[in-house]
């Protein structure tokens, strides 16, 4: 049972590789048809459950109503997604997002809630770290803006340079990563060698401080909750 429970979890989120708009695209009766199987093996599966489960503790678990929810918003959605299909109409099928449902609130997924939860529960921990990341972001690309933004210097393209605001901040963005280092300096570099000092103090601090201490802080706080975690059938 386990085993087919995962089997028909995994078929199901992989439906999203053939649904429009997909790289391999499947007919509407095809996907449509194996996400009705799924729903009606989970509905197999729950309704098993409920026979050997107390009525009373069946219905106060929650997880048991999220997937009686999940099934019932996805069977709600493929039949408005079939009937605006037959009349030309495009649409979209919101209900994808809730099948990770499926894989967190079966009784067979105890570890993956676990991990679940521990990430939930370390989210407001690291808050402050992302929060002091974002606003050491933001003044390093405020800084750029007012020291090459009123240069009239351009890209290699011939775009102008960090004139606004908010692309410096994506630029800056993507610089932490590394991804667009040294090309992104370079209209600045070639300006004034001098300001490859900005660049530098910006990966310094940004890049090498606060991606190392956002990393600690991430890891100490997930293995603290992952430890602390409780156990029980109902978990």
């Amino acid at each position: 049972m386990r085993t087919a429970t995962y089997f028909f979890i995994f078929l199901n989120l992989s439906l999203a590789l053939f649904e429009e708009p997909a790289v391999y695209p499947l007919p509407f009766l095809a996907t449509s048809v194996l996400e009705v199987l799924c729903l009606l093996v989970f509905l197999g599966r729950l309704t098993h459950f409920a026979k050997v489960t107390l009525h009373n503790v069946f219905w106060k678990d929650t997880k048991n109503i999220c997937i009686m929810v999940a099934i019932l918003l996805s069977l709600t959605d493929l039949g408005i997604y079939g009937v605006l299909r037959l009349y030309g109409v495009r649409s979209i099928r919101w209900s994808r997002i809730v099948r990770p449902i499926f894989l967190i609130n079966f009784a067979e997924s105890r570890q993956i809630r676990r991990a679940f939860r521990s990430i939930r529960n370390t989210l407001p921990e690291i808050t402050y770290v992302f929060l002091l990341f974002m606003f050491s972001l933001l003044m390093f690309s405020l800084m750029a803006l007012k020291l090459f933004g009123e240069r009239n210097l351009q890209t290699a393209e011939g775009l102008p340079y960090f004139r606004n605001y908010l692309e410096i901040v994506f630029d800056l963005y993507v610089l932490v990563t590394t991804a667009n280092s040294p090309d992104v300096m370079m209209p600045a570099f070639d300006f004034s060698s001098w300001y490859a000092l900005f660049f530098i103090a910006f990966v310094i601090v940004n890049t090498y401080i606060f991606m190392s201490l956002f990393l600690a802080v991430v890891y100490n706080n997930y293995k603290k909750h992952l430890k602390v975690m409780p156990g029980g059938a109902c978990d």
